[in-house]
């Protein structure tokens, strides 16, 4: 599918880069730029950058960046076209009718088959249960406790104990194998197809638009796997959806109830909770806490009170820290999990146990100081210490001192015995960083030290063409000193020699436009490379003086290894004649500010 220019340029310019990102990152803004938590990849630190002023992001950690096209492709795995239009729709604009390539014809199609396919399923799952075939079913669900409109809500159904059922089912309703092989409800065999899901209760799981992107199936007695789920499909990521939210993203209740297991959401939605939801069959990932915070900023996990349920948590709280995320530990103590307590205890009790969570911080000090013998002096001096170290993760001093406070209060622990470990142990780890930093410089003798030299030399002039990009984006006007001086092609480097092409060329027709340079390039290496370009910082304010000496520097760096480059290659004496002339002129080069 192809958009013209004009057409991108227009919904880029009505869609605010930091508006749009703000829905997926806390954003915090520090002088012109926003910073947050990189979505990308794990991080403590706010490494993440987003210019309004350029219309484009930058991670300081891992690389990522590009304009708002590139974050909606790189975040929601959208292709362009699927990006423009989901910007042109949250801008309120209509694109016109534009034509598809064979292949993005073949991979829209094959989505929206997809979610027929899944759709027509779901509503064959729900038939059966509600017919003879899915008696059995229909008990087990009634026995958990589930009301004819709770299963009816969340379309809960039954799958035949046929090994083909829903195959044929599906066939017949004329879907072809290149598709019912993309969905994941089936095995396909030399022997033959069987359905993926065999007499099983089926839970539909279904994206924040209420459609059906996979399945998760129970048994209802005895039998492994207890619960399974769809495979990765073009439509379903575990890591990227949530059980529930569906529902749970429009609840009043202003916070959101973390649980383990399809019934848990159930159970709780029925007794009013409608803000529950549960990971699918894995372990919390970052992506699920980033799809937490585009709805709230209070989370109360709610898992299992096992062994395996305490474990699951003490994974998740760092990961929702890093996402900005307030979080709590509800205790259902001594029930399993919030089905069994909403059995039991009823609505009312489980409010209360939500008002009394945990801290969530408090709660890891907790489940470590059940790994000591306070009883004996070693036992309390190891709980002590390794408290310490915890509150070395708060890197705002205040937030560190209110926490240290608290843990000195309820442990017991002298405060200021406890303030001095913390303020031992953070010098300690910064004699060691400095030390490791140290003990990581190379040693190099001859030839490594001559090919260490070249690498410099080249990554030498890498940085000054990526210094003059920079420092003519952040001063346009440079460009007319420069005129007759260097141009485009003196960028040996082919992404830089494009991208000065690019802007000089805004630059020259008054259209300074960062974001719509992004456009220019493809994969996402380029996006990342020419972002970094667009970020790079300058250093520290220089005098006019040391501003004019350090251009003439850089200018001069780009121009010469340009010309040699040229006569490396030259075979045309009279050409080659001009290059030399050229050189030496550069020894009288200077560009007055």
């Amino acid at each position: 599918m192809y958009y013209s220019d004009d057409i991108v340029e227009e919904v880029r310019n009505r869609n605010d880069i930091v508006d749009v990102i703000s829905g997926y990152v806390k954003l915090k803004k520090k002088g012109s730029t926003y910073f947050g938590l990189c979505p990308f990849h794990h991080e403590k630190s706010p490494s993440f950058s987003v210019n309004g002023q350029r219309q484009i992001f930058h991670c300081f950690g891992c690389g990522e960046g590009g304009n708002v096209f590139t974050f909606l492709m790189k975040y929601e795995h959208y292709s362009f076209p699927e990006a423009v239009q989901v910007l042109a729709e949250r801008a309120g604009m209509s694109l016109p009718q534009a034509e598809y390539t064979p292949e993005e014809k073949q991979r829209a199609g094959l989505k929206a088959k997809l979610y027929e396919v899944n759709k027509e399923a779901a509503l064959y799952y729900h038939h059966l249960l509600k017919s003879d075939k899915g008696v059995r079913a229909y008990e087990y669900l009634n026995g958990r406790g589930l009301k004819d409109e709770t299963i009816v809500k969340f379309g809960l159904g039954y799958s035949s104990n046929y090994k083909d059922d829903l195959y044929r089912y599906l066939r017949g309703k004329g879907y072809q194998d290149e598709v019912l092989k993309e969905s994941g409800l089936f095995v396909y065999r030399e022997r033959g197809v069987y359905d993926k899901f065999n007499n099983r209760v089926m839970f539909p799981i279904m994206d924040i638009n209420h459609k059906v992107i996979g399945f998760g199936g129970r048994v209802m007695g005895e039998g492994e796997p207890k619960y399974l789920n769809s495979p990765e499909t073009a439509l379903f990521d575990k890591s990227r959806n949530l059980y529930g939210m569906n529902y749970a993203r429009t609840s009043r209740r202003g916070s959101l109830l973390i649980c383990e297991g399809y019934m848990d959401v159930i159970a709780l939605h029925q007794a009013g909770f409608d803000n529950a939801v549960a990971s699918l069959g894995t372990a919390f990932t970052s992506r699920q806490c980033l799809l937490l915070k585009r709805y709230t900023d209070q989370v109360y996990l709610t898992y299992d009170s096992d062994g395996a349920g305490v474990k699951a948590a003490l994974r998740a709280l760092p990961m929702m820290k890093e996402a900005g995320l307030n979080t709590k530990v509800v205790n259902m103590r001594p029930y399993k999990d919030p089905d069994e307590f909403i059995k039991n205890e009823g609505g009312d009790a489980y409010e209360q146990r939500i008002e009394q969570a945990r801290n969530g911080f408090l709660y890891e000090i907790d489940r470590l100081r059940e790994q000591f013998n306070l009883q004996e002096p070693d036992g309390r001096t190891a709980f002590y210490r390794e408290t310490a170290k915890r509150l070395l993760e708060f890197e705002d001093e205040l937030e560190r001192n209110v926490y240290l406070e608290t843990v000195g209060k309820e442990y017991q622990i002298p405060e200021g015995d406890l303030r001095k470990m913390v303020n031992k142990l953070a010098y300690t780890y910064q004699g060691k960083e400095r030390k490791q930093t140290a003990d990581r410089e190379p040693e190099e003798t001859g030839g490594a030290s001559e090919k260490r030299g070249k690498k410099q030399k080249e990554s030498g002039i890498i940085q000054a063409q990526r210094i003059l990009l920079t420092w003519i984006l952040d001063e346009p006007e440079l460009l007319k000193k420069l005129t007759g001086i260097i141009s485009e092609d003196d960028f040996t480097e082919p992404l830089y020699r494009k991208t000065a092409g690019l802007l000089f060329w805004q630059i020259r027709n008054g259209e300074m436009n960062p974001a719509g340079i992004m456009d220019q390039f493809e994969n996402e290496e380029e996006h990342r490379e020419v972002s970094a370009l667009f970020h790079m910082p300058l250093g520290e304010e220089l005098s006019r003086s040391e501003k004019e000496r350090a251009l003439n520097e850089t200018v001069l760096q780009i121009r010469k290894h340009s010309l040699d480059q040229q006569l490396r290659t030259v075979t045309d004496v009279k050409k080659m004649q001009e290059i030399i002339g050229q050189q030496q002129k550069l020894q009288t080069l200077h560009i007055s500010l």
